[in-house]
């Protein structure tokens, strides 16, 4: 694990929020996930950034096993995007419309039969594009909850901007651990 992630490797069970340069922020989120699967943790990507097609590809190319992710994919159908029915993904309408992400969520974690699991949702960045500020607030501290109640390893992105930094320091409130990569 890397030195800025290593304070993570102590806890069992957190809400981790990932606050990432724009520059670094497809590396990092490869190498989250990378140290997750490569400790044997099944999970969740929530990706409302890149279309899961991408995404499947990028880690296939950095040999990163995903065989044990289920992916929800909330940016195809917005883009007009191929859907083939997948059976490691969900497609759901657009990163607007919490309440179909929050119940894909809670179906694909539920699915997952083992206890040590990961839910990794990219990104509050595009969440700001479709929804308000505090709509947003409000949808995290509920998603805070959940994983505590799933007891997963929660792991939130947010783009490090100069105008979401108000949200950002209320968001480590509803969060064990804020991370600066």
């Amino acid at each position: 694990m890397s030195k800025d992630t290593s304070k993570l490797t102590k806890l069992k069970d957190y809400v981790a929020l990932a606050v990432v340069n724009a520059e670094t922020y497809q590396d990092t989120n490869t190498n989250i996930i990378k140290e997750l699967i490569g400790a044997n943790i099944p999970g969740v990507y929530v990706t409302l950034n890149r279309p899961y097609k991408n995404i499947k590809k990028t880690f296939s190319e950095k040999n990163i096993d995903t065989s044990n992710v289920i992916f929800i994919d909330a940016v195809t159908k917005t883009s007009s995007g191929e859907i083939k029915k997948k059976a490691d993904c969900l497609y759901i309408g657009n990163p607007k419309n919490l309440s179909d992400i929050s119940i894909a969520m809670d179906q694909a974690i539920m699915a997952i039969p083992a206890k040590d699991k990961f839910l990794f949702f990219d990104s509050l960045s595009t969440l700001l594009l479709y929804n308000e500020v505090n709509v947003v607030a409000r949808f995290v501290h509920f998603l805070s909850g959940k994983m505590r109640i799933w007891q997963v390893k929660g792991i939130i992105i947010s783009l490090r901007r100069e105008k979401d930094k108000e949200l950002i320091e209320e968001l480590k409130t509803f969060c064990d651990v804020t991370l600066n990569l």
